[in-house]
């Protein structure tokens, strides 16, 4: 059987990650980056397609952990086996790394003593090559084109080579251990440096907790907040501070639908929301670095401004598929790459915007530069707020005139005018955003609006509704009594509703998206509802939902993009920095330490 999504964990060096099964298999990593091609792809295919099992020898596939967790609030995932001849402990993570990224596996014997198995299938690219393995000073070798992986022990056990796949098996008595590493680096450099295992995981674990340490924020459900909060960090790109949006490409939408994308890469969309995620916690130094990381990514003519991001800034991330993937339970096509690259998107203006005046409010030293850049994307949205786009939600169908566009364009307008008024020296024409702002907001309540039914609409002209409205009163541009801001959280919740939960959109008889097919409950939009209810004056309301969801995530802590109320289990790409900043966001809401004031 395929592991349902929600069955992995995650480990990673900050630099990119795996996920872990709960049957010991790692079946998805990406090397040396997040956005590299995989060297193990199960996922998203079969056992053929690359992975890694340690197990009790015996186990079948299907065969799973007795039990699992993370060692403290680190990254170190710890998965036991308990069988008839003992238990042992299998420790899996990923160092922060000096040079090349290594995968470390340390079994430990916990009682008795038990018979192990490890089948390493490398297979670069995606799935698609099957490396030259060779035997150097101890080490198994794989090369193919770029790429080259280094598989060794401490100490040695018993190893072979079997239909294409590196074959481990050896004991493990209480109080015994046996390490295995796996490196990767260019084939054409020289081996990299040996690195201890087991030092390694107590600087592993001591770099957690001295960042954990940092957090504080001690409000309500600080476990599911500080966990989300690691897994924001786990995201992380450290060399450049750029967030990726998930670590993993093409999980589905919907089993079997073509909902799939690659979500490896930044998103303007998630900039003020990351950084007050970061900020209401006290990561200031997170937060600055992924405000740099948006200055860098941006800068240059305000027209060229994408939705996205590569890791370091790169702006062409061109989309293919991969025929020779069969897709996460036969959901095609796999892709890589993301054309929504090329789409407009208005209201990722006011996202820049809010999130560098959010920086400035923060207290983070300001950007000499940050000020004109925000004048010149707004003098580009000025003349261009009228026109029709694609929308937040990346749609593939025709451009329309979205309201949560305009109300980013409002934003816009809004924070500059306020940033303005505090800081009377900064050059700038505050009548001129005035009235900006004025003419948006005016144009919003009178084409967005719906009077019959007493909500803000998806588009100009439509009726059907769009849970990015809900997020109206959390930019301030209506206050949170005001009627109509409570009847589009009603009707928002009515229609688009499903157990609590709420989709992004009706898929439904409809060609807004330009798709096929069918998808579930968006988290980060049901995160949004939690946060409207608490504004409105719903608190227990808020509170409710809230918990339903942390319900939601798996027994790691982590949540995909979606969720499947009828057959009970995540969809999407895994796991989802939107819906953990959804999570850290609404618990500050509830806790009332709003950091944007």
């Amino acid at each position: 059987m395929t592991p349902r999504i929600e069955d992995y964990a995650l480990i990673g060096d900050l630099q990119t990650a795996a996920l872990v099964g709960r049957n010991g298999s790692i079946d998805w990593l990406c090397l040396p980056r997040f956005d590299s091609g995989a060297c193990f792809a199960a996922l998203l295919g079969t056992e053929e397609n690359g992975h890694w099992r340690i197990a009790p020898q015996g186990a079948g596939p299907s065969d799973t952990c007795t039990r699992r967790g993370y060692a403290g609030d680190s990254l170190v995932l710890e998965t036991y086996w308990e069988t008839r001849t003992g238990t042992v402990k299998v420790i899996d993570f990923m160092p922060q790394r000096d040079k090349s990224p290594d995968v470390m596996r340390i079994v430990e014997g916990v009682s008795g003593s038990v018979d192990m198995s490890s089948v390493l299938r490398l297979r670069f690219d995606f799935g698609s090559v099957v490396p030259w393995v060779r035997k150097s000073h101890g080490h198994r070798v794989a090369v193919a084109g770029p790429d080259s992986v280094w598989l060794r022990s401490e100490p040695p056990v018993k190893t072979w080579g079997q239909q294409f796949s590196t074959c481990s098996s050896f004991t493990v008595a209480e109080g015994e251990s046996v390490a295995f590493v796996l490196t990767w680096h260019p084939s054409h450099s020289p081996r990299p440096k040996l690195i201890d295992p087991h030092k390694a995981l107590k600087h592993t674990l001591h770099d957690w907790a001295e960042w954990t340490e940092r957090c504080t924020y001690e409000g309500p459900y600080r476990e599911a907040v500080l966990r989300s909060l690691i897994t924001l960090k786990a995201l992380t790109y450290a060399p450049t501070g750029g967030i990726v949006a998930a670590p993993t490409t093409s999980l589905p939408e919907e089993i079997g639908g073509v909902r799939n994308w690659d979500y490896r890469f930044c998103w303007l969309r998630d900039a003020t929301l990351t950084l007050g995620a970061m900020v209401s916690a006290g990561y200031l130094e997170e937060a600055e670095a992924w405000r740099d990381w948006l200055l860098r990514a941006v800068a240059g003519d305000p027209a060229d401004l994408q939705i996205m991001y590569g890791l370091a800034g790169e702006r062409r991330l061109p989309e293919m598929e991969l025929p020779w993937l069969a897709g996460y339970e036969n959901s095609r096509p796999v892709r890589i790459g993301n054309a929504a690259v090329r789409q407009r998107q208005l209201d990722v203006y006011g996202e820049v915007i809010d999130a560098l005046r959010l920086a400035k409010v923060a207290g983070l030293d300001d950007k000499p530069h940050a000020w004109n850049l925000q004048l010149s994307l707004l003098g580009f949205l000025e003349s261009s707020w009228r026109e029709p786009d694609e929308g937040l939600w990346e749609i593939r169908g025709a451009r329309r005139h979205f309201v949560h566009s305009k109300v980013m364009a409002w934003v816009a307008a809004d924070r500059a005018v306020r940033s303005l008024e505090e800081n009377p020296e900064l050059p700038g024409d505050a009548d001129r955003w005035r009235a900006m702002r004025d003419a948006v907001h005016a144009e919003v309540c009178e084409k967005g609006y719906d009077p019959d039914r007493n909500t803000f609409t998806q588009s100009y002209g439509s009726r059907e509704l769009d849970a990015s409205t809900l997020l109206i009163v959390r930019t301030g541009f209506l206050p949170p009594d005001d009627p109509r801001v409570i009847g589009t959280v009603d009707a928002v919740r009515a229609e688009l509703g499903s157990d609590g939960l709420v989709r992004r959109y009706s898929t439904e008889g409809s060609s807004v998206d330009g798709l096929p097919g069918d998808e579930g409950a968006f988290l980060a939009c049901s995160f949004w509802l939690v946060d409207a209810l608490q504004r409105i004056g719903r608190p227990e309301e808020a509170r409710e939902l809230f918990e339903h969801l942390l319900e939601l995530r798996n027994d790691m802590g982590l949540l995909a993009e979606e969720y499947d109320v009828t057959a009970g289990r995540q969809l999407g790409n895994f796991p989802q920095a939107f819906s953990h900043i959804g999570l850290v966001n609404s618990a500050v809401d509830l806790a009332g330490e709003d950091p944007a004031g």
